[in-house]
């Protein structure tokens, strides 16, 4: 399923579709800022948010079980604003999970710890990951489907991998807030206060956000839509589950291949790098920001390759590229050969994939009941993926971090198997 094309758009890019691209990235970055910033203090938040008599590997696993709940709640949260989405418009969804993103990451940046309130923090804690996941739910399908109704077709996946630099260059602005932090403030400050600055700064970057995305218009083919009477489908859901079917599935393994490409690059390997390999916090915050400008610059150069071969074969190529990535980095990182942050770029070159797959989902769902279906695919799937794997990860890292390349050679396998079944049909 192909959007539909609105009064004859030209095949280039336009100055308002310049200013919309860059607006949604902008407000995109600082609304995952926001939500990922969490992974990167996840040591510090372990010490201060349960009993120290807690043996360390436990406290870090409860740590990251509260910011995997975050991926959890995003079904619910996703499926909820996508409805209003496809009825009401794309614009007010995507202006509202800005705002109910920062405040909870203002609110961490004051709340007391357990020392203060005992049990009564983490939960705390807990309650606001779940405000975020619910926000984030709507955020990403909501910008994936407002871009690319913006855009002439022939090049929505320029587009859409300018998109996922953008949301992904909130992966890097954590990294960099986290670098500056672990190069400033010594062990004891960080411990005392220094936590909280960054979810501070989130917050104030979430008004920032908030005030870009009043600029946006609504999407062409939503107005489209509306003068044509075509949306207010009464339960956009039913409709998806009732007459597409036949994309769910694909929607969500693709979604996996994706979760796939970020809990290796940005949720787990600066937590092992630390763990494992012995790295400094300093060091690794570098490494990671580093490794996350190439996945930047993987997105936008796969958004390139959808607009010249298509998405699926696209898709295809960066299949494969993602293991050889993984290898890379954790073969460096093992066996000591070479430079870390070289195999770091690597990896983030090779994960484009993360660049790929919106090109491919907005194609599979109609106008009409765009943002549920692909609502309803990418939560579920990235709740169960993103909250489950870095949990079972950890859990088998220390029998060998060699888990890491076999996890990824074989969601490689998995996203190339949806190629080829795609093309049998």
């Amino acid at each position: 399923m192909e959007i539909a094309p609105v009064a004859n758009r030209p095949a280039s890019l336009s100055r308002a579709d310049h200013k919309t691209l860059g607006l949604a990235a902008l407000g995109g970055a600082l609304e995952i800022y926001d939500f990922i910033i969490f992974v990167f203090f996840a040591l510090t938040l372990s010490k201060v948010f349960f009993p120290p008599e807690m043996p360390e590997w436990l406290r870090l696993f409860q740590s990251f079980g509260i910011f995997a709940t975050g991926y959890l709640a995003r079904p619910l949260g996703g499926l909820v604003m996508a409805h209003y989405a496809d009825r009401l418009g794309r614009k007010r969804v995507f202006s509202l999970s800005i705002l109910m993103m920062a405040l909870p990451c203002l609110i961490i940046g004051v709340i007391p710890v357990y020392s203060q309130i005992g049990y009564w923090a983490p939960l705390t804690l807990l309650a606001l990951r779940v405000l975020q996941g619910a926000a984030v739910g709507g955020e990403v399908p909501s910008a994936w489907v407002f871009v690319a109704e913006h855009v002439p077709a022939a090049r929505r996946g320029y587009a859409l991998g300018f998109l996922q630099a953008g949301l992904t260059f909130g992966y890097l602005l954590g990294a960099l807030v986290a670098t500056a932090m672990a190069r400033t403030l010594s062990p004891e400050q960080m411990l005392d206060y220094g936590w909280r600055l960054p979810f501070l700064l989130g917050g104030l970057f979430g008004i920032i956000g908030v005030w870009l995305r009043r600029l946006l218009s609504e999407t062409p083919v939503f107005l489209a839509m509306r003068e044509r009477q075509a949306a207010g489908t009464t339960l956009p859901l039913a409709e998806v589950l009732k007459a597409h079917r036949a994309s769910l599935l694909p929607a969500v393994v693709l979604t996996c291949v994706l979760t796939t490409a970020v809990v290796i690059l940005v949720v787990l390997t600066p937590t092992l790098m630390q763990q494992r390999f012995g790295l400094s916090a300093a060091d690794t915050f570098g490494l990671s920001a580093l490794g996350i400008v190439a996945l930047n610059i993987g997105c936008v150069l796969a958004g390139l390759l959808v607009d010249r071969i298509g998405a699926w074969r696209a898709l295809l190529v960066y299949s494969m590229l993602l293991p050889v990535g993984t290898t890379v980095l954790y073969g460096t990182l093992v066996l000591g050969l070479g430079s870390p942050g070289l195999a770091y770029a690597v990896a983030g070159l090779c994960s484009g994939v993360v660049g790929v797959v919106p090109a491919v989902m907005v194609g599979l769902f109609p106008p009409e009941v765009r943002v549920s279906g692909i609502s309803l695919t990418y939560n579920l799937a990235y709740a169960l993926w993103a909250s489950l794997t870095p949990l079972a990860l950890l859990a088998l890292v220390p029998w060998s971090p060699w888990v890491m390349v076999g996890y990824s050679v074989l969601m490689g396998l998995v996203g190339v198997a949806c190629c080829l079944l795609r093309r049998r049909q």
